[in-house]
C-alpha cells in the first residue's frame, strides 16, 4: 500500500498551501532539554523528506537558539527557497516584550541573519496578550506593513493564549491586514475551543494554525513539565486518560494529534519537534489518519474521561525557560 502524501492545506487568502503538519522549531532552541545540532539539521531534513513544508520559530525560543538551528537545517536542504515556508515572530525576547515600530523592525533583520534567510513567509506578533493591544494595532501592525512593503516578509500574523485577543485585534484593523492567527492549547481533545472561533476568522479571511495539538505535553504518556500551568484536576484527568490508552495499547499522543487534524478549516496542525524519531512519528499520526481514519472508541472513551475538565484553560502567565 503506497503512504499516501502529507495534505496541503490552503491558509486564508495567502495563496500558500501548507501540510497538515507542521513543524514547531522550538525543542531545536533546547527550550525542552540540550538538541544536538547534528540531531536539529537531521530533524528538519526528515521532516522535509516526510512531506512537512512549514517551519514555525520565534527568537524567544532558546534565546535566538531555535532560528539559528533551524537556518542551519533549512540551508542543509539544499532545495530552492520557494519549496519550504517559514514563520517567526517578534515582540517577545528573553530580555522580555517589546512590540514598539522600532523594535519590530530591528527584530526582522536579526531573524534573517540567524535563519541565513532573505524573507520570511509569515511574520507573527508573538504573544500579544503580554503587550498593550491597541500599540500592536496601531504601532506593531503599521510597522510590519512597512517590511512587507521592503519584501522582508510576505505576511503578518498575530499569536497568543486567550482567544479574545484575536476578535479584538481584528475588529480593529482594515481587513485583509492581519493574514495569519496562530492559536495554541486550544484544539486538543481536552479543549476545542478555537473551533467556535473558526466561522468569524473565515469571514476576516485570515488562516488559521493550531499549535500544541498535546496541550503541551498533558496529552503524553510523559505527562507534562513541572512549569505546566493547568489545574491539578486537568493535570490528573489527562493521566487518566494517557493511562486508559496505555492499557489498551495505544498512544494518546497519536489520538491526540490526530484529533487535531481532522477538522480541515485548520491550516496546520503544528508541533514541537527535535528528533527523527518525533518527527517521523508526526507524520506517521497523518497519514495513518488519513488511511483509516479516527480511533473512534478509544476517542470517545478518553472524551468520557475528560469530560469533567473539558475546555478548562489556564491563565495566560510568563513561563521560566
Amino acid at each position: 500500500m503506497a503512504v499516501p502524501k502529507l495534505e496541503m492545506r490552503p491558509l486564508g487568502n495567502t495563496g500558500l498551501k501548507l501540510s497538515s503538519v507542521g513543524f514547531g522549531a522550538s525543542p531545536l532552541g533546547s527550550v525542552f532539554g540540550s538538541v544536538s545540532e547534528s540531531d536539529a539539521v537531521a530533524s528538519v531534513l526528515e521532516a522535509f523528506r516526510l512531506g512537512i513544508n512549514f517551519f514555525d520559530t520565534s527568537p524567544y525560543y532558546g534565546a535566538t537558539l531555535s532560528e539559528k538551528m533551524l537556518g542551519k537545517g533549512l540551508k542543509a536542504l539544499g532545495v530552492p527557497r520557494s519549496e519550504y515556508i517559514v514563520s517567526t515572530k517578534c515582540g517577545r525576547y528573553r530580555e522580555g516584550f517589546d512590540f514598539s515600530a522600532e523594535r519590530v523592525t530591528k527584530s526582522i533583520d536579526e531573524s534573517l541573519e540567524r535563519l541565513q534567510l532573505d524573507y520570511v513567509d509569515i511574520f507573527q506578533c508573538h504573544d500579544i496578550e503580554f503587550g498593550s493591544l491597541d500599540q500592536v494595532v496601531n504601532e506593531t501592525i503599521p510597522a510590519l506593513q512597512k517590511l512587507k512593503k521592503a519584501g522582508k516578509i510576505r505576511f503578518i500574523g498575530i499569536t497568543g493564549l486567550p482567544l479574545e485577543i484575536f476578535t479584538y485585534l481584528l475588529d480593529r484593523v482594515p481587513p485583509g491586514t492581519v493574514d495569519v492567527i496562530l492559536s495554541y492549547c486550544h484544539y486538543s481533545i481536552n479543549d476545542s475551543t478555537l473551533e467556535d472561533l473558526l466561522p468569524y476568522l473565515k469571514t476576516k479571511g485570515v488562516g488559521i494554525i493550531s499549535a500544541s495539538p498535546l496541550a503541551m505535553g498533558l496529552l503524553t504518556e510523559f505527562g507534562p513539565p513541572e512549569w505546566h500551568p493547568a489545574s491539578p484536576e486537568l493535570k490528573s484527568a489527562c493521566q487518566a486518560a494517557a493511562v486508559y490508552c496505555k492499557e489498551k495499547g495505544k498512544n494518546i499522543s497519536k489520538l491526540a494529534m490526530q484529533y487535531s487534524l481532522s477538522n480541515k478549516d485548520i491550516s496546520t496542525v503544528l508541533v514541537g519537534m527535535n528528533s527523527v524519531k518525533q518527527v517521523e512519528e508526526n507524520v506517521a499520526a497523518a497519514t495513518e489518519l488519513v488511511l483509516f481514519g479516527k480511533d473512534h472508541e478509544t476517542l470517545a472513551e478518553v472524551e468520557a474521561i475528560l469530560k469533567p475538565v473539558k475546555n478548562q484553560t489556564w491563565p495566560s502567565r510568563i513561563q521560566q525557560s
